[in-house]
């Protein structure tokens, strides 16, 4: 999703892009996250390593760019898709629905989140959060008014950390017995709503 300040890609910067992202994945996927270094991904994908640091920055950034377009399928899934996700349904289906949504992608990539979240003291606050935070503040606002809704959504937000998440896996919780959980902090979230 381009903001209309964001120049439009070069098309040779374009299929370099294309190929950096191809050879990341493909060493996330044979390898794992941890073995993703930007000289690695620069060797594989035939360009510089320069290149790398110039348009990623740094590991974290490049994390952040693999983990671009399942972000972007998420918002686009709760800002125009439809019910209980997408608008249409009451406030508070919509934060279980999202909730449940944000469990789901986590589960899916975590390893790679934990790179992009760890980067820095404040890394999980940048990016995606910021999106997850303004749109599940706005639902809190309408389901509960008067409430301090920028205080909730960072408290229902914060077990969904992929930290939080890699944690309670390694005890051996289920993605299962996770979203339960996630389900009784929602109920009394809800419960005097």
């Amino acid at each position: 999703m381009l903001h209309p300040t964001e120049p439009i890609e070069r098309a040779d910067a374009a299929r370099n892009r294309r190929k950096i992202l191809d050879a990341a994945s493909h060493i996330v996927a044979t390898k794992g996250v941890e073995a993703l270094s930007m000289e690695e991904v620069a060797q594989s994908a035939g360009v510089g390593v320069g290149t790398l640091y110039r348009r990623f920055g740094d590991r974290a950034g490049l994390a952040y760019a693999l983990l671009d377009e399942k972000e972007r399928e998420l918002q686009a899934a709760f800002m125009s898709g439809p019910p209980p996700l997408g608008p249409g349904a009451p406030p508070l289906e919509r934060i279980r629905a999202f909730l449940h949504a944000l469990h789901d992608r986590v589960e899916a990539q975590p390893t790679l989140l934990m790179v992009a979240e760890m980067n820095s003291a404040h890394a999980r606050y940048g990016g995606a959060y910021g999106v997850h935070h303004a749109h599940l503040a706005a639902l809190v606002a309408e389901a509960r008014p008067g409430s301090d809704a920028s205080y909730l959504a960072d408290a229902l937000l914060a077990p969904l950390s992929a930290s939080m998440i890699t944690y309670q896996r390694q005890r051996g919780m289920s993605p299962e017995r996770i979203g339960a959980g996630l389900d009784e902090v929602l109920d009394g979230f809800t419960s005097d709503a």
